[in-house]
């Protein structure tokens, strides 16, 4: 079991924060995922056809991101929140990243809900996990780079387990250590609003989307959620 928190600082600063943590143990990462196939496709064919376009960063959803960054002295233009980055790929190339079915299948909800998405392989992360600032001093290896070494600035919101950073600026890049891959078989999905009280309801209807998607090719699921009234989830 893994224990995650959100530290009070955080909460303080961001007292609307609602994190959905949607947990697949048993988790079957080979072989086709032909719910998934079909939300992505459906996406870009309607990206293609002009009946939808990924929300940018006019919209409420990712400005309230764009506002928070800054607020812990990230430019969001230059790091940009990944919802806001996978839309702005997306709309721009006309099709998602094909990488694994579990990843593709948390990119085809983040785009889909304008929230931002990302996930752990829990068997690599170490202790708890904590949504907490920077002091500095943490190390931080990219996903896709794993001979870089970063040390997050200081107030830079991050999660971070007992090991290193899992993710800089809340949720602009994951960790390669906790990285999903085919193989990963007990994985944490984090969906993430700063506004609950506007968007729980969109945040509730993407983490049952993506349980559905997990469903059929996991042993068993589950939704737990933080919040600064409920800080600690354990997974």
């Amino acid at each position: 079991m893994t224990d995650f928190h959100l530290a009070p600082a955080v909460a303080d600063a961001f007292p609307d924060t609602r994190i959905a943590l949607v947990t697949a143990n048993g988790l079957r990462g080979h072989g086709p995922w032909p719910r998934t196939v079909a939300v992505r496709d459906d996406l870009e064919r309607r990206l293609a056809d002009g009946t939808w376009r990924p929300a940018d960063e006019t919209d409420p959803l990712i400005e309230a991101w764009h506002t928070a960054y800054r607020s812990f002295g990230t430019n969001p233009r230059r790091v940009r929140p990944s919802v806001d980055a996978l839309g702005r790929r997306f709309a721009k190339k006309g099709t998602l990243p094909r990488v694994n079915p579990a990843v593709d299948a948390y990119n085809a909800v983040s785009v889909r809900y304008g929230l931002p998405a990302g996930a752990f392989d829990l068997d690599h992360v170490t202790g708890g996990v904590h949504i907490r600032r920077a002091d500095g001093t943490e190390t931080f290896t990219p996903l896709g780079e794993p001979g870089t070494v970063e040390n997050p600035k200081p107030g830079e919101i991050v999660y971070a387990d007992t090991t290193g950073v899992l993710t800089r600026h809340w949720n602009h890049r994951d960790a390669h250590r906790t990285r999903v891959t085919e193989d990963s078989g007990r994985v944490v999905f984090v969906l993430e609003t700063l506004h609950a009280t506007r968007d729980g309801h969109l945040l509730a209807a993407a983490a049952e989307d993506l349980r559905g998607l997990l469903a059929p090719h996991c042993e068993e699921t589950a939704v737990d959620h933080l919040s600064p009234a409920g800080p600690l989830a354990t997974v």
